[in-house]
């Protein structure tokens, strides 16, 4: 059963193009699924029934899991079985009548232009070659509102400081990012002094923009480690990574930029998407930021 799956994955990153991260959420919820048909008797996926898919549903529900949770797995579960029809694994679809639980999309979390300013000053209340590079990252994160995972596959190659732009590649396709004043001069601290004295802690020369004490490539895990510390500072205890992405927009659109050029800067498939953070806007009408990368309409 579990060799379906692999191939279920493998045709998600090469067919569909989806992200490491969404592959690997994809499988974390597929597995739990095969666990519970496994303990239900089945040793392959010929047997499985409709009523199968149900008594997995209400287990999750019974377990109070998140609505978006359940939408998830219910998604990903319906994928699977289509998978395994258009594979001539098997011949119907038990999903087929099957309806994802409705999620009420919620306006995502942005702090205030006032708290991203104490978070961008925090890194210098501290020396050494780590508060360089923190500084650099949370410029670059909140200048771009680029994702986590994309600012710590950047590579030296990707930034142009005379350009003032950095390059980078999302999940749907390249793009080009203009750069704040402010992220120039902090990336250009970060790579004249910060970068050489943190690459020194590894023997091989790495090739990536951000490194870790260690001289290897930051990892998402790290800068989430990075982040809760000055969350912890700032006494803002839910803020993530994708904070500043979602206040990148806010601020972006408070501040007069196109919702088309929005959603171009931030990689989004669909305007849809993008539309939310004008629910949010009206929190930050008003706030005048200078480091916000200004848009023509």
């Amino acid at each position: 059963m579990r060799d379906q799956l692999d191939q279920f994955l493998a045709h998600l990153a090469s067919e569909r193009k989806l992200s490491a991260n969404t592959t690997s959420a994809y499988r974390t919820d597929l597995e739990q699924f095969i666990s519970f048909v496994a303990d239900r008797g089945h040793d392959s996926w010929h047997s499985l029934q409709r009523d199968d898919v149900i008594a997995f549903l209400i287990f999750l529900k019974e377990r109070r899991y998140a609505t978006s949770t359940l939408a998830r797995r219910t998604a990903a579960v319906k994928s699977f079985c289509d998978f395994l029809v258009r594979s001539k694994v098997i011949e119907a679809d038990p999903t087929a009548d099957l309806d994802s639980p409705r999620v009420d999309r919620t306006p995502p979390l942005a702090i205030s232009v006032v708290q991203v300013d104490e978070l961008l000053e925090l890194p210098l209340r501290s020396s050494g070659p780590e508060a360089l590079r923190d500084k650099a990252m949370l410029e670059l994160l909140y200048s771009t509102g680029m994702r986590v995972s994309e600012l710590v596959a950047l590579d030296l190659d990707d930034v142009n400081l005379e350009a003032e732009c950095v390059r980078c590649s999302g999940r749907n396709k390249e793009r080009q990012l203009p750069i704040s004043v402010s992220t120039v001069t902090a990336l250009e601290e970060y790579l004249d002094i910060a970068r050489p004295q943190l690459a020194r802690g590894s023997r091989h020369v790495d090739s990536a923009l951000f490194l870790n004490h260690r001289g290897k490539r930051l990892t998402r895990q790290g800068f989430w480690l990075i982040l809760k510390r000055y969350a912890k500072d700032l006494d803002i205890h839910d803020l993530t990574p994708h904070t500043l992405r979602h206040s990148f927009a806010t601020h972006m659109l408070a501040n007069g930029a196109d919702l088309r050029s929005v959603q171009q800067l931030l990689g989004h498939a669909s305007i849809s998407t993008t539309q939310i953070y004008q629910q949010v806007g009206q929190v930050a009408a008003g706030e005048k930021r200078q480091r916000v990368v200004s848009v023509e309409d």
